[in-house]
């Protein structure tokens, strides 16, 4: 498949020729760009605090649910540069150049595997992005749209799953910026791109300059900003879109983003952070409150934003968290589309959260 061009990706920085031939001896790996210290969303100075638990509910300890939105831990800000150890990587997978080599099947595969359009009416198709494999609370996030998009939304088999952890390293296509193009390009050929509505749900940490971290040590992967995720949306005529990207400063895609026909969702304001990642989270704020609240009260995805924003405002005065702000931006034309196609699906039951396994 066709890649654009190179002056648009923002590269770590790796000895790729050795990293093609095999020697993988570095144990750890510097990315332009800087990104955590530690492995949550947070703010600088601030203390712990644990998220409140859904409205009517009482908070449950980490140990008690697994449905509890995530800690949000703050001993260092998302700008700090980090050193990943590329020793995290499973014994019993394959090797990282295997992994590597392997992408274009799996991504054939993925997209062969996704089910034909209903004719005669409005489908809707979705992507997933996980793009920090040192967390697993992306995966949660991408594999639970697959879950919504299937079960609330009667679609099975409409959704593609990109995503980095060291889990899925043989069983999902990775998330990266080739692979993104390649699932773009799939789902063109399956949808009707007039018609159809693409939902692209995109989790993982952000940084202040608006890029978006796409991480699976110790494998070279570019970094996404939105002139690349506006490019890769581009390559495709689709009328109607739904973009949500759930990051720290994610509120800098809007830009490049909105326009007629597109409703465009993110987690903060472009100068605020978001909350709730971290290697002990199961979800974050915007994915408990958009996803897992939100969807599941309503198949309205903006109403679910409504209520979403609401509910993670309550969360961050309650533990005395500077305001993510989570922004919204809604093209001409997208709320009458996604009312008509609310109209021609019966959505299904609440469907629960759960850790992915």
């Amino acid at each position: 498949m066709p890649s654009h061009p190179d002056s648009g990706r923002r590269t770590p920085i790796y000895v790729f020729a050795a990293f093609i031939a095999g020697a993988l001896l570095t144990v750890g790996v510097l990315r332009s760009g800087s990104w955590p210290a530690t492995a949550s969303h947070e703010v600088a100075g601030t203390t712990t605090a644990q998220t409140p638990a859904p409205a009517g509910s009482i908070a449950p300890t980490k140990s008690a649910a697994a449905a509890d939105p995530a800690v949000a831990t703050s001993t260092a800000s998302d700008d700090e540069s980090a050193e990943l150890d590329s020793g995290n990587w499973p014994n019993d997978a394959p090797t990282p150049e295997q992994v590597f080599t392997a992408q274009p099947e799996a991504l054939r595969k993925a997209v062969g595997a996704l089910a034909a359009r209903t004719p005669g009416k409005t489908n809707v198709y979705a992507l997933a992005f996980g793009g920090d494999g040192s967390e697993d609370v992306f995966r949660n996030e991408a594999e639970y749209v697959d879950s919504l998009v299937s079960k609330r939304f009667a679609s099975p088999g409409h959704t593609l799953v990109l995503e980095n952890n060291p889990a899925t390293l043989t069983t999902r296509p990775l998330a990266s910026w080739t692979n993104l193009e390649g699932a773009i390009d799939g789902l063109a050929k399956v949808m009707d791109p007039r018609e159809d509505i693409l939902v692209v749900y995109v989790a993982t940490h952000g940084g202040s300059d608006h890029t978006l971290l796409v991480d699976m040590d110790p494998i070279p992967l570019d970094q996404l900003d939105p002139e690349g995720l506006a490019q890769i949306l581009s390559r495709h005529a689709f009328r109607w879109k739904v973009v949500v990207v759930n990051a720290c400063y994610s509120g800098g895609f809007i830009p490049k983003l909105s326009g007629p026909g597109s409703l465009v969702m993110t987690s903060a304001r472009a100068d605020r952070t978001s909350f709730g990642c971290g290697v002990d989270s199961d979800i974050t704020y915007f994915g408990r409150a958009w996803l897992v609240d939100g969807l599941n009260a309503t198949p309205d995805f903006v109403e679910a934003f409504g209520k979403a924003k609401a509910e993670i405002a309550a969360w961050e005065t309650k533990d005395s968290l500077q305001a993510s702000e989570p922004q919204i931006a809604i093209g001409n034309g997208i709320e009458a589309k996604l009312a008509a196609w609310r109209n021609s699906v019966k959505a299904g039951p609440a469907v629960p959260f759960e850790p992915a396994k």
